[in-house]
């Protein structure tokens, strides 16, 4: 059995061979393009309808198609921080971190936004100075609760 992440890898290759934008194949199976990506890359596991079309859509066999729709293991299997794109996230995180942790608690109260019940959008805008890349994160506020397990 092929684990979610090996199979990922052999995806993205089978992917750019065949020349399919992530973009096109998400409108083909009509999800998100972010969360596409994320499933196919072993963060998600897929419908056995939507990992049947993108096995068709990129010639996919048995073991990568079985592999999507697996639950995954939502931990890297290696240590990504290192990569140039990632870190930069984690050095937004780092310099806008506390700021946006401030402003949730100024506007919603004691708590945080979910990972878990959210979704991302991802964007390509043309700007003089160069492109420029929009990523939106939608989470549902989740306040912060204590139960009492007596009453």
């Amino acid at each position: 059995m092929i684990s979610k992440q090996d199979a990922g890898a052999l995806i993205e290759e089978r992917r750019t061979g065949v020349g399919l934008s992530w973009r096109a194949l998400a409108d083909r199976l009509d999800v998100p393009p972010v969360w596409l990506v994320a499933a196919a890359l072993g963060m998600h596991p897929l419908t056995a309808g939507q990992a049947e079309e993108l096995g068709y859509a990129l010639d996919l066999d048995d073991d990568l198609v079985a592999a999507l729709v697996r639950q995954p293991n939502r931990a890297p299997a290696a240590d990504v921080s290192s990569d140039p794109t990632i870190y930069r996230f984690h050095e937004l995180i780092q310099v806008y971190g506390p700021a946006l942790k401030s402003l949730i608690h100024d506007e919603f109260g004691d708590g945080i936004m979910s990972a878990i019940n959210c979704s991302v959008s991802f964007d390509r805008v043309a700007h003089p100075d160069g492109d420029r890349v929009v990523i939106t994160i939608d989470g549902k506020f989740l306040p912060y609760a204590w139960v009492s397990g007596t009453d």
